[in-house]
This record gives C-alpha cells, sequence and structure tokens, in this order.
C-alpha cells in the first residue's frame, strides 16, 4: 500500500490549516456564503438537508487498520457513531458541524487521509475492483495504475475547475467490477497482438439526466503513455466542455456533440505536443509504484485449512451458506476473498457503526493483513484470508451483525441516501429499502432467484447508478408524493446497458409489491440457469409491463 512521502504529507497539512483558516473568516463573517461554498466543496463539504455533509477520500478503495480505527474515533466524536461508504468506495459523514471539520481533516491526516477532490468541478477519486490483484484471470493488478493517476490527479492545477466533475474507472482483467463503462474515462488493462499490455481507453460515458455507455476512443495505449495520454483528454474536456449550462457540461455530452472521431482527432493534436514529457512514464517510476503493491507474505502451508475447512462447511449450513454467497476465489491456493455485507437486515445499506469499523480493524489485523477494501457495491471486503481463518472470522462478523450471506442477491441492493439526507433527492429511498428487505427476507429464495442487482436512487442524479441496474429504481415527487420509476435490463459490468422504463411510477407503498411481480415473471419464463438480466434481454419488457400493470389496465 502506497505511503505519503513527505510533500504529499505538507501538502495535505497545509491544506488543513488554510481551510480552518478559511472556516474562521467565515464564521467571523469575514466571508460571504457563496465564496465559501467554493472553498469548503474543495474539502468535501457540502451542506445538505439535515446538516452539513463531509465525504472522505479512500482512493480505488484501499484503506489499512489504522485509517479505518481513526474513521472509528472520529464518527464518534464528530458525528451520530456511524459512517456511510459510496459507490465511489469514498466515505462519508452525514452529521459533523461546520465549525468542526478542520478538526476533522487535521485528524484524518494524521493517518494520510483527506477530503481533498471529493466534491467539486475537479478529477474525483479513481475506482478499481475490489478484488484487484487477487483474481486468477487478472490481466495485471489495476492498483500501481490506479495510485499513479492519484498522483497526477491530487491537487492538479490545470484540472481543478472543470467545466463539470470527472471521475475515473480502471479494471484490470475480463471481469468489471468497478463500472468503467459509465465513467468520464474507463481504462481496462488488455493485451495486444505482441502480448504487450496496455490500456483499452474508453470516454464520454456517465450517467446522470443523459445516461450513455462510454465509447472506445483507443483500443490500445502503451503503459507508459498513460499519463500523457490521459492529459490530452482532459485538455480538450477542459477547452471545449460547456460552462453555461451545468446539464450539459460532461465530457459525455461534449463526445456526443462532437462525434468520437473528431473528439479523438482532437486528443490525439494535444497529446502529439506533450506525449514525449516528462509526464511519460518511465521503466523506474513504474516499477517504484508497483513495489508498494508487493504481495502479502501469504503462509506457505494455508492450504493445510483447507480440509478443516470442508468439515465446517459440511457440519455447518449457515457458514456453508455465507462462504458461498459471501466469499470469491483466491489465486493463491489456501486463500478466499471475503465480502463484508454492509447490507444488514431492516438497516440503511452502506452504513457502519463506530464499534463494527473497531471491530473491522481489528479482524483486519487479525486475518487480512491489516487491509480492508470498500467496494463500488458499498461493501467491504478482506481479499486475503486463509481457509482455516474463515470459520472463525465469520464467526467474528456474524457476532458484528456483517455476516448476512446476500451478497449478489436482491438484498444487495445499492441506495443513495435520498431525501432524508440529500438537498438533491425528490424521493425518500431508505425506507423503500427496508421495505423490499421486510418483503424478501427468505434468503432461500433470494438464492433460488439468483444473482440479481437492485439500485435505487433518490432523484435522476443517479447516484445509486439506477440506470445500469437488472431493476433500477428512481424516485420521484408528484404533488408531493414519493413515486417510483421502474428501469429494468441494466448492468454496469462488462455487458454494460441502460435499463429501459417499464411504464408509469408506481406509489411508494407498491414499490416492493411491483418487484414481487417482476420477479414472477422471471421465474415463470427463466431457462434453465437462466439469469434474471439473461430473461429480460431474451423476452423483452413486455410480459413484465403486462403483469405489472395488469390491475391497473
Amino acid at each position: 500500500m502506497y505511503q505519503y512521502n513527505e510533500q504529499d504529507q505538507n501538502l495535505i497539512n497545509a491544506r488543513v490549516e488554510q481551510y480552518r483558516d478559511q472556516t474562521r473568516r467565515f464564521l467571523a463573517g469575514e466571508i460571504p456564503d457563496e465564496e465559501f461554498r467554493g472553498l469548503r466543496l474543495m474539502n468535501g463539504l457540502y451542506i445538505q438537508r439535515q446538516a452539513p455533509m463531509l465525504r472522505i477520500a479512500v482512493p480505488y478503495g484501499l484503506m489499512n487498520s489504522v485509517q479505518v480505527r481513526k474513521l472509528a474515533d472520529i464518527t464518534r466524536k464528530y458525528d451520530k457513531n456511524y459512517a456511510h461508504f459510496t459507490t465511489r468506495t469514498n466515505v462519508q459523514l452525514n452529521w459533523p458541524k461546520l465549525e468542526e471539520v478542520p478538526d476533522i481533516l487535521a485528524e484524518l491526516a494524521e493517518v494520510q487521509m483527506h477530503a481533498i477532490q471529493t466534491s467539486g468541478n475537479c478529477l474525483r477519486n479513481t475506482t478499481t475492483d475490489h478484488f484487484a490483484g487477487v483474481i486468477a484471470d487478472e490481466i495485471e493488478d489495476p492498483r500501481p495504475w490506479c495510485e499513479m493517476i492519484r498522483q497526477w490527479t491530487t491537487l492538479h492545477p490545470e484540472f481543478a475547475y472543470l467545466p463539470r466533475k470527472f471521475k475515473i474507472a480502471v479494471t484490470g482483467g475480463p471481469e468489471d467490477r468497478a463500472a468503467s463503462q459509465v465513467h468520464d474515462i474507463g481504462l481496462h488493462m488488455v493485451k495486444n497482438a505482441a502480448g504487450e499490455i496496455g490500456f483499452e481507453v474508453l470516454v464520454g460515458g456517465g450517467l446522470g439526466r443523459t445516461p450513455v455507455i462510454g465509447k472506445v476512443i483507443r483500443e490500445f495505449l502503451p503503459k507508459q503513455d498513460l499519463l500523457t495520454y490521459l492529459e490530452a483528454i482532459l485538455r480538450v474536456y477542459n477547452l471545449n466542455g460547456r460552462r453555461d449550462n451545468k446539464y450539459k457540461a460532461r465530457i459525455k455530452i461534449l463526445v456526443n456533440a462532437l462525434g468520437i472521431d473528431e473528439f479523438r482527432n482532437r486528443v490525439d493534436a494535444e497529446w502529439d505536443v506533450i506525449r514525449n514529457t516528462e509526464l511519460a512514464l518511465t521503466d523506474d517510476y513504474i516499477a517504484k509504484i508497483k513495489g508498494y503493491f508487493a504481495p502479502h507474505p501469504y503462509a506457505s502451508d494455508a492450504v493445510d485449512g483447507i480440509s478443516v475447512l470442508e468439515n465446517q462447511l459440511e457440519d455447518n449450513a449457515e457458514f456453508r451458506a455465507w462462504y458461498e454467497r459471501n466469499t470469491r476465489e483466491h489465486k493463491i491456493a489456501g486463500y478466499r476473498a471475503v465480502v463484508i455485507s454492509l447490507k444488514p437486515h431492516l438497516k440503511p445499506p452502506g452504513d457502519i457503526t463506530d464499534v463494527q469499523l473497531d471491530a473491522v480493524a481489528d479482524l483486519a489485523d487479525t486475518f487480512n493483513f491489516g487491509e480492508i477494501r470498500s467496494t463500488h457495491d458499498q461493501n467491504l471486503v478482506f481479499a486475503h484470508v486463509a481457509a482455516g481463518d474463515l470459520y472463525t472470522l465469520w464467526q467474528s462478523l456474524r457476532d458484528l451483525n456483517l455476516a448476512r450471506a446476500n451478497i449478489g442477491t436482491l438484498t444487495d441492493m445499492i441506495v443513495c441516501p435520498g431525501f432524508d439526507f440529500c438537498s438533491l433527492a425528490n424521493a425518500h429511498t431508505l425506507g423503500v429499502a427496508e421495505q423490499i428487505n421486510e418483503k424478501f427476507d427468505d434468503l432461500d429464495y433470494l438464492y433460488g432467484i439468483g444473482d440479481i442487482k437492485l439500485n435505487m436512487s433518490g432523484c435522476i442524479n443517479a447516484c445509486a447508478h439506477h440506470h445500469v441496474a437488472h431493476i433500477g429504481i428512481l424516485g420521484v415527487d408528484k404533488g408531493g408524493e414519493d413515486y417510483y420509476q421502474i428501469t429494468l435490463g441494466g448492468s454496469s459490468r462488462e455487458d454494460a446497458s441502460l435499463g429501459k422504463i417499464i411504464g408509469k411510477a408506481v406509489p411508494q407503498a407498491e414499490v416492493a409489491d411491483t418487484i414481487e411481480k417482476i420477479l414472477q415473471v422471471y421465474v415463470a419464463n427463466r431457462s434453465e440457469d437462466e439469469r434474471f438480466i439473461e430473461t429480460v434481454r431474451r423476452i423483452g419488457l413486455e410480459p413484465f409491463k403486462e403483469r405489472v400493470y395488469a390491475a391497473v389496465n
């Protein structure tokens, strides 16, 4: 894991003191509201419906146990004893006091964390696959490349005031667990015909009011050219992106307006100027960064725990269900990657208490080399657990209410905070998530339904990525009442697609019943071993529409 050097730390410390003085001057009436708005956003602070919200950066979702303990302590001292993980793998505090935010930032700086560029029109947190470095079919670990991008983007002076926010995701293999195709830039590690590893580059993806799947701008980009090419893209966007209308300011609008060929031509022209500058990556620099992500000291006798594990799986059905749903194969024999569900029954998705954070840090030290990862799906991952430790880890997580065996099921929902917290939201989401959990509380039923992705957003900004869910739910306001628009057929994976609206929005009380009807159509029409998304694509929307709106018609 990368450790900040002295220059990094000095920059973060300087930003903390700068913002402390800005906050003091604002509270003293020396800085007007509108001017302070831009300053606080540069430091991750929003003003939400109930209170300020502070968004803390977790670069490519990677934390150590010291940082997680610090987060736990901060929630106790400055918040309401919990934190919330987002689809950008960041952490949000929903109840900090504005005057105490500089103190929070100072404590974060003690453990090499900050809130810089988690909001505003800038380059945001780069994300990646939460199983990076442990999956056998991975072409290469993408995390070193994410770190190179982080070093390039953090406090980048040229791109601090872009037309709109800008997001990058990197994947290291054929599976896409980072929703890379709906990012402003998506980077896929690939091999060319000569066996060289580089990047396929996509540009112009995004969700919100205008959902778009990204377009391939370059099929193969050599490794050493990564940052120069990204900089060329950003320069073209910075020069040509619209600033007169924030709803048309994202790069996806520019790519669509120019066409991908013309956009590529402009990027190539800019790239020709900067390709051979000091921004080009050297072999020494690449090797240095990769060194921070060297393999952990795996136990050579970890395979000995497999026979014990097999007996435990045979003897305990509850443990076996958790093992099958919440763990994944590791490329090192005798190890598994464990997904810690932050979707407990009748609790807000993505939330975790201070007690749980402290316990997770302790468990990470005991079982996972002190490493914790946050995921695009609002869960956590221990990526390196020995087979012989899985049962003990499961028992500990169960006691913490963090072992719900629902990963990949309907209740493993991505849900934004909605109207309860967000000032932009049109409708509530957390109560609807609870309604769905109450309706579908039978794990055997959920396992029978199989892999399915449900995402719910409280407004068109699509923070929960509802457009690319198998079942997407969008909250809308109708005359002061909450209604919910349903889409089917979306995917954020390697088969990325945008969901289609099945009909008119349904009232809040009918959301779970509507999902039940949709699932009934799936069960009645699926072929053997056919997933929900595959059935939707094969039979189309009409059978679902007929069932959902039958009583109305």
